[in-house]
């Protein structure tokens, strides 16, 4: 039944969608569909497939998370307390971890990082490594989701972090290559997307219910923030750091003749 409700609401989500495109080509247009029977066949696929991963988040991704983050944070899994009755924030070392490899390996894996990496790479003409680039997007966010699980065990302002992180944005933009800059803010977006996101918002609404004084909305959606905005760092360091390396390349190459030249003149 679960399934069943969840396909007729995605059919009611996507059939705007489809009126909006054969409304155009019939009405606007004017021209019949090409290879009408397959396009159908793709609208099915996609209103099926949709079904059964908005199934999955509910039934498997949503309380994976939800459950590791509250067993990280059992008090009998963490180390008894101090003299003061206090927790440190290291005890939650294993939830740091946690947020890191999951945050890189639900990143590398992302299937619309992967396409984006793929086309900038072509349209780049192999300037622009896609391996690297998801490399670079995957640290930004492994870090990003940490920092946010750091911060709802401290319970530091989001704000404070999010104006910090925007600020680091516009130095580097202005720092930047001018044709990077596109693609690292879109980057955040894209990968922020069909699997990155339930797993992080199930890690930090388990991680901020699990903690007394948390709130699961402000510190739990909150680690999304952080998780879109580092990989816009990363993807913009990565790009200095690459032009950096082409110039001193250059450089070399440049000085390497006129040393081969003054040392031709000095000959005997």
């Amino acid at each position: 039944m679960t399934f069943i409700a969840t396909l007729w609401g995605t059919l009611l989500d996507i059939l705007p969608i489809a009126a909006i495109i054969f409304g155009f080509q019939y009405v606007v247009i004017r021209k019949p569909v090409k290879r009408l029977a397959q396009v159908l066949t793709g609208f099915v696929m996609v209103w099926v497939g949709l079904s059964f991963f908005l199934v999955g988040l509910e039934q498997a991704l949503f309380p994976m998370g939800e459950l590791m983050a509250t067993q990280l944070t059992n008090h009998d899994f963490l180390p008894t307390l101090a003299n003061d009755g206090q927790r440190h924030w290291s005890d939650y070392y294993w939830v740091y971890i946690f947020a890191f490899t999951i945050g890189a390996s639900t990143t590398i894996a992302e299937p619309s990082l992967i396409a984006v990496s793929l086309k900038a790479g072509q349209i780049s003409g192999g300037t622009i490594n896609p391996f690297m680039l998801r490399i670079a997007v995957a640290i930004g966010m492994a870090f990003g989701i940490t920092l946010g699980a750091w911060r709802i065990v401290m319970g530091w302002p989001l704000q404070w972090f999010v104006c910090t992180a925007y600020l680091l944005v516009i130095v580097q933009t202005l720092r930047s290559p001018r044709a990077i800059i596109p693609l690292a803010y879109d980057s955040g977006g894209v990968t922020t997307s069909t699997i990155t996101v339930p797993i992080i918002a199930a890690l930090g609404l388990g991680l901020a219910s699990a903690i007394p004084g948390r709130s699961p909305v402000m510190d739990g959606f909150g680690m999304i923030a952080l998780a879109c905005l580092f990989p816009i760092i990363t993807v913009m360091g990565y790009a200095q750091l690459a032009e950096g390396q082409a110039k001193r390349k250059r450089k070399a190459t440049t000085s390497a003749p006129s040393k081969a030249q003054s040392a031709s003149k000095g000959g005997p």
